[in-house]
């Protein structure tokens, strides 16, 4: 394990850099089971869904494919869905990268309901990405007790669609049997940035709401 600036910690191989294209994929599929079965990205906070709040965060990409089933949204975006439904986190990036152009060099994976991601967020990962030694195959987001949010993180597309490929079958698989096998450089989040809502509980615990 090598160090680099403050708060970036690099695992992986030597030498590499990222600039160009960029596109985004948001999972904003699941159930729910643990909201009592609600629309969690439908959610409202802070005056706006917990998806558009992401989508405010991607800022600069294009395309951004959001993988779930359509809804209103405030900014432009293609739509994606995993086959079958429900098929898992593994299955919907897969889908939403079928959705990303080759000419896109980098695709940032995010989920739908983190409430605190901004576009710093997502600059600080693409420029851990774009400047850390050893050419790592993604930048990923770790909380304060140095856990990696692996639905916060931008990764080099061709590398991510290799390992999916490579992995075979996706359905009902977690997201660490792909992505744990990529080199990463993990970046250490701001209080609160990698929280994300999975009961009412964590709702609640929002300021505001």
């Amino acid at each position: 394990m090598r160090h680099s600036t403050p708060g970036i910690r690099v695992v992986g191989r030597e030498d590499g850099g990222v600039n160009g294209r960029w596109a985004a994929v948001v999972l904003a599929g699941g159930r729910g089971r643990r909201l009592g079965g609600v629309d969690k990205p439908a959610l409202a906070v802070g005056g706006r869904t917990l998806l558009d709040g992401v989508l405010v965060a991607c800022q600069g990409a294009e395309p951004i494919v959001v993988v779930g089933p359509r809804r209103v949204t405030g900014a432009a975006v293609r739509w994606a869905r995993e086959e079958p439904p429900h098929a898992g986190p593994l299955a919907a990036v897969a889908a939403g990268l079928s959705a990303v152009p080759l000419s896109a060099e980098v695709t940032a994976v995010l989920a739908a309901d983190l409430p605190n991601l901004r576009p710093d967020t997502v600059h600080r990962l693409h420029a851990a990405l774009r400047t850390a030694a050893g050419r790592p195959d993604g930048a990923i987001l770790v909380d304060e007790l140095g856990r990696p949010q692996w639905l916060c993180g931008v990764w080099r597309t061709a590398g991510l669609r290799a390992a999916l490929t490579a992995a075979g079958e996706l359905a009902d698989r977690p997201l660490r049997a792909v992505l744990t096998t990529l080199a990463t450089v993990q970046v250490s989040a701001e209080a609160g940035e990698a929280f994300d809502i999975d009961t009412m509980d964590d709702l609640r615990a929002l300021p505001g709401d």
